[in-house]
């Protein structure tokens, strides 16, 4: 399973196929004396050159409830509904804990994944977003060219040059004034 750089906007969606007692377990990340990573089950499972764990999600499809996992979906991570009405059937038999990982995760590196036991790849789906328009502004007041403003104040670092080369000069003049009133 290949990761591109320039990935975005893609969800990859895993069954994972163990019982709940041992969710915890396969998230959790441990570590050893010094602060380095010693176990992440998760990451052996799915085998990434780097992983970003705030951009992936465990979901317990039983806590949808109503929703389901196809509702999850589309409503909660803004699949596509065409995208998922494919998947509908094979989407619905799911049961237990899913791992549901964003492009996000993989924060622009080349990767390729292996994902092995107990992780089940079940699909990879684009996130369904609004193209982008670059329409005028409706508005009057939007047209027309803007004159580039003339700074109102000087800036304060020039200020403060201008005192810094100032004060040798004020520094010799009054040297001169108590030389020449003290001779």
């Amino acid at each position: 399973m290949e990761v591109t750089p320039t990935e975005n906007g893609l969800i990859r969606l895993f069954s994972v196929d163990l019982p709940p007692e041992e969710i915890t377990l396969f998230r959790t990340r441990s570590f050893d004396k010094d602060g380095e990573q010693s176990s992440w089950p998760l990451w052996d499972a799915l085998d990434p050159t780097y992983l970003d764990e705030d951009f992936i999600e465990f979901c317990d499809i039983a806590s949808l409830e109503d929703l389901g996992l196809t509702g999850y979906m589309t409503e909660g991570l803004g699949v596509s509904e065409v995208d998922v009405a494919q998947d509908a059937a094979r989407l619905s038999a799911i049961t237990g804990h899913v791992l549901i990982v964003f492009s996000s995760a993989f924060d622009g590196i080349a990767q390729t994944l292996t994902p092995r036991a107990p992780l089940r790849w079940i699909g990879t789906y684009r996130e369904d977003k609004a193209p982008v328009v670059f329409a005028p502004l409706p508005s009057e007041a939007a047209k027309g060219i803007l004159a580039p403003a003339a700074p109102a104040h000087p800036s304060p670092h020039l200020t403060l040059i201008w005192a810094l080369l100032a004060l040798p000069i004020v520094a010799l003049f009054l040297a001169a004034v108590i030389y020449g009133v003290t001779r």
